[in-house]
């Protein structure tokens, strides 16, 4: 199947749409569904991701089932322009942006959840915003200071313990194939047509990413961030602190973090119930759409995720369910 004419994989069910925000970005968007409660959907931080490169399975599966879903490509990603640089300055920046997108479609409040750099992005988002956030997911990603980079990199067993990053991107769809396999466990799931699309808009994002790129595999206290930028979005003793539901899904056969990190991040978070997700690696969401699909609409639906549904996407048996597990 061959791309659009904005160089985007053609999805059933997924629309591409753009809006401008007030600081002159003009910001480009996958969305889905006509009606009923928001979701925003935040993607991932190697190049090349976008809006519809993350979601193209979750977001239609929502948007047929009473949800209306905006997915949106952040600065430095997909095919978003953000001229004057008001969003690449750190991750506070990318708070702001979600933000003003948000303000800009007028979506007062929403269901949350992200995938690596979006995990990070909701994580911050959450602590900024609560009162925004109807409820959440995360997927595979860190979750601020709350659990820095040095205890998860001491609590991986395996040898390569710290993550660098992708592999290079030299410009060809061979080495973006590359990358993707770094995030996606099985080689059936990466499709030929999400390859050409995010080889294009990797190349026509580069000299954004590449002053994205440090901070997105940084931390708070690398570039990019003050001290009064880690105060605001510091998560240590706040993201644990707050009540609004939320559920984190991780893979098991994530090949960038151990399941040993994924228990550190459960113990710093009671009130988040996780899953450990069986046959996925890093794009959970890609690898077992069935299973992750459907415990997310559940629980953005319902509030309560079923037990078969639970079951199969591995709930956690390091402590009882909560409550947002039906027993």
């Amino acid at each position: 199947m061959a791309l659009t004419d904005e160089h985007l994989v053609a999805e059933p069910g997924l629309a591409s749409r753009w809006v401008q925000l007030p600081t002159g970005a003009r910001v480009h968007y996958s969305t889905s569904g006509d009606h009923g409660p928001n979701v925003i959907l935040l993607h991932g931080g190697i190049m090349g991701g976008s809006g519809a490169g993350g979601w193209r399975l979750l977001a239609p599966y929502l948007g047929e089932r009473g949800f209306r879903v905006f997915c949106p490509d952040f600065p430095g990603f997909g095919l978003t322009r953000d001229p004057y640089d008001r969003y690449t300055y750190g991750w506070g920046g990318f708070v702001d942006f979600l933000r003003d997108f948000a303000d800009a479609l007028c979506l007062d409040t929403f269901h949350l959840g992200g995938n690596s750099m979006g995990c990070v992005n909701t994580a911050h988002f959450l602590v900024s915003h609560p009162e925004r956030v109807t409820s959440y997911f995360m997927i595979a990603g860190r979750i601020g200071d709350l659990v820095t980079n040095e205890q998860m990199q001491a609590a991986d067993p395996r040898p390569a313990k710290a993550y660098q990053g992708p592999p290079p991107f030299d410009g060809t769809e061979e080495s973006m194939r590359k990358m993707l396999s770094r995030i996606v466990l099985n080689e059936d799931k990466i499709d030929p047509d999400v390859v050409k699309m995010r080889t294009h808009s990797a190349n026509l994002q580069k000299e954004t990413y590449d002053r994205v790129f440090p901070w997105v595999f940084g931390s708070l206290s690398d570039h990019g961030h003050d001290a009064n930028s880690a105060a605001r979005l510091s998560t240590k003793g706040r993201l644990d602190k707050l009540d609004v539901p939320g559920i984190y899904l991780f893979g098991r056969d994530d090949p960038n973090e151990s399941v040993a990190v994924a228990h550190l991040q459960e113990d710093a978070l009671p009130r988040t119930q996780f899953f450990y997700v069986p046959g996925a690696g890093h794009q959970t969401q890609t690898d077992q759409p069935e299973i992750v699909n459907r415990v997310i609409h559940e629980f953005f639906a319902d509030g309560v995720i079923s037990a078969e549904a639970a079951k199969s996407a591995g709930v956690s048996d390091r402590r009882p369910p909560l409550e947002t597990v039906a027993q």
